[in-house]
């Protein structure tokens, strides 16, 4: 099997290389790619699903992966499974008991941060003087509910701990935290999403 993830920013891309290896099985093949911000993706996915649907081999799949940010979640997704049927793919929206779901729509909410958020223990691996009760604190006990950007709440603990005062890089954070999240115990509930997906796309039926 190969699959074709399409995201909307580099991080994604850094993080999506650390963890798919760990989710999927080994014969599964990858690759990504990033378009130019969300709006670039949500242009030109229709397209290129389009382009793909005349000759895409039956064990191809493609994955999208893109933030809620402030958009409505339903909506989203609804507009990301529109583009996939209108292109003749089967996604998890419309799949019955016995098709293959071809391509898989998933959202980060409210952005990729929030799986850092979902996996304190993770994130103390790398960054050591970060608090071991973050996790247990109000604001971040819902890592999808942060207010006030998961983006900003995380730089913010992070330089009171001491660590990136200058300013955090999203591509570098990807990088360096990614290759410890533990899928299992994420407490991201759209992580969660984007986890068990993954795995059921890649299972294999007899």
């Amino acid at each position: 099997m190969y699959i074709q993830f399409y995201t909307e920013e580099l991080s994604a891309e850094a993080a999506l290389r650390a963890l798919v290896p760990r989710i999927v099985p080994d014969s599964v093949d990858f690759d990504i790619l990033v378009f130019q911000g969300k709006a670039d993706l949500l242009t030109n996915v229709p397209s290129r699903l389009r382009a793909l649907a005349g000759w895409m081999p039956d064990d191809w799949r493609v994955v999208v992966l893109v933030d809620r940010d402030d958009d409505d979640c339903m909506a989203l997704k609804q507009h990301l499974d529109q583009s996939a049927h209108q292109a003749g793919f089967v996604s998890r929206a419309n799949a019955t008991d016995q098709q293959r779901v071809q391509v898989l729509n998933r959202i980060a909410i409210e952005e990729l941060e929030a799986w850092f958020f979902g996996d304190i223990a993770a994130l103390r691996t790398v960054y050591p003087r970060l608090s071991a009760t973050l996790g247990q604190r109000e604001r971040y006990r819902d890592p999808d509910a942060i207010v006030g950007g998961t983006w900003e709440q995380l730089e913010r603990e992070l330089r009171r701990a001491g660590y990136h005062r200058g300013g955090l890089s999203k591509i570098l954070l990807a990088r360096e935290v990614a290759p410890h999240l533990d899928p299992s115990r994420n407490r991201s509930r759209s992580f969660q999403a984007f986890y068990r997906g993954l795995q059921e796309l890649t299972e294999i039926r007899a």
